[in-house]
């Protein structure tokens, strides 16, 4: 009889022991990501040219 109710109750609480397991969820962010460069870059650019009109006014002194 004492297994037959504990059967009962197992088969009752079956449901109620489904329903709580843990979900995870994966959502896509609703705005995009925003990554600013332009500093960095800019900077690179601004080297680079230094160096190149260093270059040349050391090969051609005459132009200024």
């Amino acid at each position: 009889m004492k297994s037959l109710h504990l059967r009962l109750m197992l088969l009752a609480c079956a449901p109620a022991i489904a329903a709580c397991q843990p979900t995870v969820k994966v959502e896509a962010p609703d705005k995009p990501i925003v990554i600013n460069l332009n500093v960095k870059i800019e900077q690179e650019v601004r080297v680079r040219i230094e160096r190149d009109v260093e270059e040349l006014l050391k090969e051609q002194p005459e132009l200024f």
